[in-house]
């Protein structure tokens, strides 16, 4: 029953420790791996020595061989089993439980067979080490890594000097869009839009009160935050221009950056006043999932069904595609996730907005602490810039 023990656990432990070795996307991943491996090793050393501990003797420690196999079979079964019950999966679940109640029940049954330990303090010393050792290891990737937060990247915007057209009666205002990740981690760009906004402002002739003032901050709440003005009365922008500006699945690459340059063109007679940019982009970690290509799904307005989180009166663009785990014991123990990127446009504006789900809770709204912790454990983040807002005065001056 110990030799089965001890080979279940060296195939299982080989299993994700070769995979990670090779394919773990961070080095503590890999570090894991090996980690893995030298169990899985020591596990298979531990069973030829529990045959010969109980029918040949023909190695006068193989006790010891036998203890210190079972031994890092139950730590490192125990440290997987805590692994695996953060998934979805009912049969590693149980066969997790059974490897490390069974090492446990392993180590006790070769403990009482009176093995006798050669130097026992360093064998004592080299236990303790490497049990710190993984323990540190495990306690880094999953505890300290999901909450490590600052990488970010910056989204800049900067107006060039707008040019007339040769009749005169349209201009143009040149938008540079720069992309820059100052951070150690590489993201994948789920999405990422660009779009302008016309703003009517009007001037009173006189002082406005301060229920006026109180009727502007009440409008915040919708997400029409113009400023606080004495004289001005801003009205709700209006869409002119939108497009994306990097490709959804694409990738920037730690201490990298990234340049793009639009137009904006205007009639000459434009009615508004002025006209705001902005730019945002959603990210996902590239230490903390793999992306495979992401796809144009469908149209919203052509019977592309839409989450209930977002707002039905305006128009999507829904990009989709699959997402694997960072590592191989949660690539196994966990269903699949899939990405799914809303490119939304309206009158009102734009956005680009993606969530991380099984199949079939695209329309569930998590509870808070759930949504943190997708966000958490995948290093999603968005990025919005804007609005930079230019006059529009200059030019239509001239007309």
């Amino acid at each position: 029953m110990v030799l089965l023990v001890l080979l279940l656990t060296a195939g299982y432990l080989g299993r994700f420790g070769i995979e990670d070795l090779s394919e773990a996307l961070t080095f503590m991943g890999r570090v894991t791996g090996a980690g893995l491996v030298t169990a899985s090793v020591a596990a298979l050393l531990g069973g030829i020595a529990v045959m010969d501990h109980w029918f040949w003797n023909s190695f006068p420690y193989s006790g010891t061989v036998a203890l210190v196999g079972t031994v890092a079979a139950f730590l490192t079964n125990s440290m997987v089993l805590l692994e695996v019950l953060k998934g979805d999966s009912p049969y590693y679940m149980v066969l997790s439980s059974l490897l490390t109640a069974g090492s446990a029940w392993a180590v006790f049954a070769v403990w009482r067979t009176s093995v006798e330990i050669p130097a026992p303090r360093r064998v004592a010393t080299a236990l303790i080490v490497s049990s710190v050792f993984a323990i540190a290891n495990f306690g880094y990737q999953n505890l300290y890594e999901p909450y490590q937060h600052g990488a970010r990247p910056v989204i800049k915007l900067t107006m060039g000097k707008h040019e007339l057209s040769m009749d005169g009666k349209s201009f143009a205002v040149p938008v540079d869009i720069t992309l820059e990740n100052h951070s150690d981690v590489g993201f994948y760009i789920m999405g990422a839009e660009f779009h302008a906004m016309g703003q009517k402002v009007e001037m009173n002739a006189h002082d406005r009160l301060r229920k006026q003032w109180r009727h502007d901050v009440e409008k915040w709440q919708y997400q029409d935050q113009s400023p606080l003005s004495r004289r001005e009365v801003h009205q709700p922008g209006e869409l002119v221009a939108a497009q994306p500006w990097m490709t959804q699945g694409n990738w920037i690459e730690a201490s990298d950056s990234f340049a793009a340059r639009t137009v904006v063109q205007l009639p000459i007679d434009t009615p508004y006043d002025q006209v705001a940019f902005y730019a945002s982009a959603s990210f996902a970690r590239k230490d903390r999932l793999v992306l495979d290509s992401v796809k144009f799904d469908r149209y919203s307005w052509k019977g592309g069904k839409l989450p209930s989180w977002l707002k039905k009166d305006l128009d999507s663009l829904i990009y989709s595609g699959r997402v694997h785990e960072n590592n191989s014991i949660d690539e196994r123990t966990m269903d699949p996730r899939f990405v799914d990127v809303y490119w939304t446009f309206g009158t009102q504006g734009a956005h680009v907005s993606s969530s991380i789900t099984r199949k079939g809770d695209e329309d569930r709204i998590p509870p808070e602490a759930e949504y943190r912790a997708v966000s958490n454990r995948y290093g999603l983040v968005d990025v919005v810039t804007g609005p930079i807002q230019r006059s529009l005065w200059d030019i239509k001056r001239r007309q």
